[in-house]
């Protein structure tokens, strides 16, 4: 029995390398709005993408490091609404995590 190598990646979150197949992959999508990340767990969507652990804290962290947009090669302003409600993460009106309830969540102070 052969086995092979699985391919990693690196989580633009939290920057742990880990099995593909653990990570989820993230792309951006052109729509009437300009781009927005949308999760492509099935690893199908056309174009660059970014790869995270489908948890809350590392999607907060890929937020406020700005992970997205380099990780993707995109200078415009991505809206990461969809994204957020994919990963259950708690966001406010504005789109951005809301930091209090995730550092609760990831036991950290705000």
């Amino acid at each position: 029995m052969v086995r092979r190598a699985q391919p990693e990646r690196t989580c633009v979150g939290c920057r742990k390398r880990a099995p593909a197949s653990e990570l989820l992959r993230v792309v951006a999508v052109r729509d009437e709005a300009g781009r927005s990340l949308r999760p492509d767990p099935r690893r199908r969507l056309p174009g660059r993408g970014a790869n995270m652990h489908p948890d809350p804290a590392c999607f907060a962290l890929a937020v406020r490091r700005r992970a997205f947009g380099r990780a993707l090669r995109i200078t415009e302003v991505l809206d990461h609404g969809v994204l957020a409600e994919h990963v259950d993460a708690p966001t406010t009106t504005s789109g951005q995590p809301d930091r209090a309830r995730v550092a609760s969540r990831v036991g950290r102070p705000t």
